[in-house]
């Protein structure tokens, strides 16, 4: 019994392999009532963001764990369409027991991102267990594991610098195009998909900046969001109208869940008139943006796979807080190990407690404290037996 992870993320697998994975809410919903229905496991939750698909699984049969791993990566690839894609179980990795739950809390906190830190990763984790909880796929002892990776993120943000002055995928859109560009004063700026959770992160980004003309669109222009601040530097348009303003534009990111792209070549070769250089940035997985475009002469296509490299300085200034949150993320990994140890081990306590009230009534209670005592030396291996004998030491004698 335990807690298994089948994962596939930017560590693992280039973009073309990931975007196989990228589940939408409805597929992740029938993703986890399909794990629980043929996968063997009690509880399920999935986790599918641009970098990462991760399925979370209890399986109270602690047997065959092998054949457990071979059904779920079976399911996954199935329902992916990704059985026939050449090498695939290559891009998959599978983990147990205190390695899954030591992984969830580092993916939660931001330590396993493509930035280190990123503060989006919290947000996706608390909403797909949330998905879980409402589709009933997550239990007893996923909605615990879950409490407990968010409360251990909450105090790593709190009490170290990892999230301090933070990068994430979006500002790196923006650092891409300024390395290209250079000051993005006077620049214009088209954003699709600026009412998502990652496209709203880039507009209030460039809302903070002076001198960017900035254009957003949105499905109906009648509509409103939160993203899309009153501003005489922006402008919201029209989704269908987004190609007559492609010529203009010297920045184009597009963040958005379609599943076709926002951005076709053909299309923007066909209204591009102005010899200028223009930066394309695609945040979405599947792709928005087609990879042709960056063929096109003086253009700059950057995906999610080109921010590695940008990522790396600021990962690398943010070592010493790593070091800090993993001393963190170790305290809250053991205090939930010990917790479903303590649960799966609660029927061996009311059988133990049985027999020594038996013992006790028969020979009294010292002799079954006596007998107890023997029962586990006789049973616990040295290195057991010292652990057992420092648990039940007496305060005054730990000092």
């Amino acid at each position: 019994m335990g807690i298994q992870l089948l994962s596939i993320s930017h560590k693992t697998a280039p973009l073309e392999i990931r975007r196989l994975f990228a589940f939408t809410q409805e597929q992740q919903e029938r993703l986890g009532l399909t794990f629980l229905k043929e996968g063997g496991v009690q509880e399920c939750v999935v986790i599918a963001t641009c970098n990462r698909t991760e399925i979370y699984v209890y399986a109270a049969d602690s047997g065959r764990r092998q054949n457990l791993f071979q059904r779920l990566q079976q399911i996954l690839l199935r329902e992916a369409g990704a059985l026939k894609t050449e090498h695939i179980a290559d891009y998959l990795r599978f983990y147990q027991d205190e390695k899954a739950v030591r992984h969830l809390f580092s993916v939660t906190a931001g330590l396993d991102s493509m930035v280190v830190g990123e503060d989006q990763i919290l947000g996706q984790v608390k909403k797909a267990h949330e998905q879980a909880r409402e589709t009933g796929t997550a239990g007893k002892y996923l909605n615990t594991l879950f409490r407990y990776a968010v409360t251990c993120a909450k105090k790593i943000k709190t009490e170290t610098d990892l999230s301090k002055s933070s990068v994430s995928t979006a500002t790196l859109a923006i650092k891409a195009a300024e390395e290209v560009l250079g000051d993005l004063a006077g620049k214009k700026v088209l954003v699709i998909g600026g009412t998502g959770q990652i496209g709203s992160i880039v507009l209030k980004n460039l809302y903070s900046m002076k001198g960017i003309r900035i254009y957003s669109t949105i499905r109906s222009v009648t509509l409103s969001h939160d993203a899309h601040f009153k501003s005489e530097s922006s402008t919201v348009i029209d989704y269908r109208e987004r190609y007559n303003y492609v010529d203009e534009m010297d920045v184009i990111i597009s963040a958005t869940a379609s599943p076709h792209y926002t951005m076709a070549c053909s299309k923007v070769q066909e209204r591009l008139r102005t010899d200028k250089v223009r930066v394309f940035v695609d945040l979405a997985v599947p792709v928005d943006i087609e990879e042709r475009i960056g063929e096109l002469p003086r253009t700059f296509l950057f995906n999610m796979d080109d921010f590695e490299e940008l990522a790396k300085a600021n990962n690398l200034a943010k070592k010493r807080a790593a070091r800090e949150a993993g001393e963190i993320l170790q305290e809250y990994a053991e205090d939930f190990m010990r917790w479903m140890i303590f649960q799966w081990s609660v029927p061996q306590m009311e059988k133990t407690k049985a027999w020594m009230l038996a013992e006790a009534e028969k020979k009294g209670f010292e002799k079954a404290i006596d007998k107890l005592f023997y029962r586990i030396r006789e049973q616990a291996d040295p290195e057991e037996l010292k652990s057992f004998f420092r648990c039940i030491r007496e305060p005054e004698s730990q000092e």
